[in-house]
């Protein structure tokens, strides 16, 4: 059961009320609030005739589908069921997860599949299955009443809502019988439909009480405006220092999950200070990630994250977001120390979201499950014998040495089946190995590469692991943006042509009559985009237009900008809301800026409004992501954990940015010859625009980009301007005297 963070900046006075609440609920319906988890053997699903279909039968969403032959009377989340609810006098049992979730699959299978549990739940409760990728907005509502209640959350997330949607009582997973003095979801059941009918005062204060403060803590999300400092930068690069794992990398203990941002703004503040410390733990963390078994060592990609605080057991789900963050702070990375390892990492990640997950009409799917055939893992774990008869012995031994590949296993897990598996991972320092083997490390890595390729085949017969195919703005602006920058650092046009394909769907088949929409499966574009939908495709689209200088991303992502403020800015109080105004099947509108898994809206607005105003010129755009920064000052000085990519748009900010102007025929060897340069480096606040003088649309392209006003050849040839505030020092004609000006070295190769 994935675990989420505490919402930090709620005062604990609210805590303490609201965890009253739970113990109010709690004793009412005979139980405490659940603070472990149990676990269960999956059952596979009959290859049968379905016995029961439900509503959910006509959702595109893999998730609903997954449970659209239970036999609970399920129904999509809608005034359909609402309605329903309120006819019936019946509370709403809300039932929230994900395709790819391990603790979803086995809830479905111990309780939803039971009939003794939909009997319960379909004669006292109107049930509701809603998948939190598609509507993320019904997800962070309720997820912050169960932290409220209970003090965390996860999923699956089970809440009990009034048909007036109200949250009363709720939870994460729930074990199907009672054990160790704890009631099963039969008993739960049992209690809060009791409470329901001879309780129902106390239900309905518990509820009013509830939402008050899930309001309240939407509101209390930002405050007022404060001072923007490189001393919020300082303290939240201090508090890294302090929570950091000097032996394995990361932040924390188990489980342990990978925190791009912050790797991020370690690398931005190493580029600022030369402080060596600050780079040591980035590169260590990412060392140590990709040589852990949350790698894919086969097939490329990281897992969700680590159950250990080593990175060695996964918790096997591949996510798109998080390989998109991946892979994009490992090219930082190769870009600020040359590191060869960390450009094959990257390249290993995106080849496979190219291979594996790129639908063919352009745009990314969005998760690959945990599971194959029902259990977790088993699709990316070997037996060392199993090894040993597919490469023989000499190179079966070479390559378990290699990955640190145990004869009797070195899954530890509750599992029974995990008995005997490997992970593979490299705890062993590769040249150690290779002269254990008397061979030399060059050699060690072509045997070793290629016994991979002959695992991989192998692997590739095995049932894979379940695919949710649906597409997700949000989730592909993160990906082009790493596509793109790829594209700039390596030079394969594989990973540029890959970007446009995903951008071009979206534009074309997720946008309808200049709305953007944030789901497309089967065909089916559906539901309005969210403020993340917005923020992260310009982002991406900005990207875009950096790594090829195509105007037509930078114009697309500034119709963008215009249409998220018209839709979901706070003229009041400054940010964006998640949802536009109107919105009539949500309890409250709220305003995200928690940098979790993937960065929040805000702070994602923010960065994309920050390089667009530097780009265009536009003040608006700088003073609105100003604001938001401004009124997330206390939340990034009393949780900067919390808020890692919004102090990266705050270093932005802070810093000074070279504005980047190339004059010059794009293809040409001199401008290429400054790409590399500046693509070779590590320079974290910068914008770079291109504009060939000798176009037709040079003219156009000027009143478009201020920065590339008035932007010359040098006696004929390409030139670069480096700018601050648009404010141009003198052109300089060569990559050497480019790199000089800027004040940095190039690493990458």
């Amino acid at each position: 059961m994935a675990n989420f963070p505490k919402f930090h900046a709620l005062p604990v006075n609210l805590k303490r009320c609201a965890l009253g609440i739970t113990v109010i609920a709690a004793h009412a319906f005979g139980q405490e609030p659940s603070t472990t988890e149990e676990t269960s053997d999956m059952a596979t699903k009959h290859e049968t005739a379905p016995k029961h279909t439900n509503r959910l039968i006509d959702a595109t969403s893999p998730y609903l589908l997954q449970h659209a032959h239970n036999p609970v009377d399920w129904y999509p989340w809608g005034e359909e069921a609402f309605e329903r609810a309120r006819n019936e006098d019946k509370p709403i049992f809300l039932s929230i997860g994900y395709a790819a979730c391990h603790w979803c699959h086995v809830m479905e299978h111990e309780s939803f599949e039971d009939e003794a549990v939909a009997e319960i739940l379909n004669e006292h409760f109107i049930s509701i299955k809603v998948d939190r990728e598609e509507r993320p907005d019904i997800d962070e509502i309720y997820m912050t009443a169960v932290q409220i209640m209970t003090g965390s959350g996860g999923w699956p997330m089970s809440v009990f809502l009034t048909p007036e949607l109200k949250p009363f009582y709720g939870g994460t997973y729930f074990p199907p019988q009672d054990m160790m003095g704890r009631p099963g979801f039969k008993s739960l059941l049992r209690s809060i439909a009791d409470a329901w009918v001879n309780r129902r005062d106390e239900v309905m204060k518990s509820a009013e009480q509830l939402t008050q403060y899930v309001r309240n803590s939407q509101d209390m999300r930002t405050g007022a405006e404060g001072d923007l400092a490189v001393e919020l930068l300082q303290a939240a690069v201090g508090d890294l220092r302090e929570t950091f794992d000097t032996i394995h990398g990361g932040w924390g203990g188990a489980p342990k999950f990978p925190s791009s941002p912050s790797i991020e703004l370690l690398l931005r503040q190493h580029a600022h200070t030369g402080e060596s410390d600050l780079l040591e733990m980035a590169t260590q963390t990412l060392t140590e990630m990709c040589r852990g078994g949350i790698y894919d060592h086969l097939g490329g990609g990281f897992h969700r994250y680590s159950v250990d605080a080593q990175w060695l057991v996964p918790h096997f789900e591949k996510m798109l977001y998080d390989n998109a963050q991946l892979s994009e702070v490992y090219l930082d990375a190769h870009q600020a120390t040359g590191d060869p390892l960390f450009a094959r990492v990257a390249r290993e990640v995106l080849d496979y979201e190219i291979r594996d997950m790129q639908d063919p009409g352009g745009a990314f799917h969005s998760t690959e499950d945990a599971d194959s055939e029902g259990k977790e893992g088993i699709f990316y774990t070997w037996r060392h014998d199993e090894i040993i008869e597919h490469l023989g012995k000499e190179e079966g031994e070479l390559f378990c040495a290699y990955y640190s590949v145990e004869p009797n296993g070195n899954f530890t897990s509750h599992e029974s089946y995990h008995s005997g598996l490997n992970i593979l991972h490299i705890s062993k320092d590769p040249g150690a190995v290779a002269k254990d083997a008397g061979i030399s490390r060059d050699d060690l890595e072509k045997r070793i590469a290629a016994c991979r390729e002959r695992l991989m085949n192998v692997r590739k017969q095995r049932v894979r692991p379940g695919l949710d195919d649906k597409i997700l703005t949000s989730w592909n602006g993160l990906i082009i943006g790493s596509l793109a920058q790829a594209y700039s650092v390596l030079g394969d046009e594989r990973y540029r042509d890959a970007a446009v394909r995903a951008a071009d769907f979206v534009l074309l088949e997720m946008t309808k009559d200049g709305v953007l929409l944030r789901s497309h499966r089967n065909g089916e574009s559906r539901i309005p985009g969210y403020l993340d939908d917005y923020a992260f495709f310009a982002t991406g689209l900005i990207d875009l237009y950096e790594a090829t200088f195509d105007v037509r991303w930078l114009n697309e992502a500034d119709r963008l900008a215009t249409g998220m403020i018209e839709l979901f800015w706070d003229d009041a109080n400054g940010g964006f809301y998640f949802t536009r105004e109107g919105q009539q099947d949500v309890l409250t509108r709220t305003k995200p800026t928690y940098d979790g898994a993937e960065p929040s809206g805000n702070s994602m607005a923010a960065w994309a409004l920050a390089r667009l105003a530097k780009l265009t010129d536009n003040r608006d755009y700088a003073q609105k992501a100003e604001r938001i920064l401004r009124i997330n000052t206390a939340n990034m000085a009393s949780a900067p954990r919390g808020f890692m990519k919004m102090l990266c748009v705050a270093d932005f900010h802070l810093s000074p940015t070279r504005e980047i102007a190339i004059a010059g025929e794009p293809d040409s060897e001199p401008v290429q010859a400054y790409l590399h340069a500046l693509n070779g480096a590590f320079i974290p606040n910068k914008v770079v625009a291109l504009i060939d003088p000798s176009s037709a649309e040079a003219d156009a392209l000027e009143k478009r980009v201020p920065l590339l006003a008035s932007k010359s050849l040098v006696n004929g040839e390409p030139a670069v301007y480096v700018c601050e505030n648009f404010a141009c020092k003198q052109p300089v004609t060569t990559p050497e005297a480019l790199m000089e000006t800027l004040g940095v070295s190039q690493n990458a190769k």
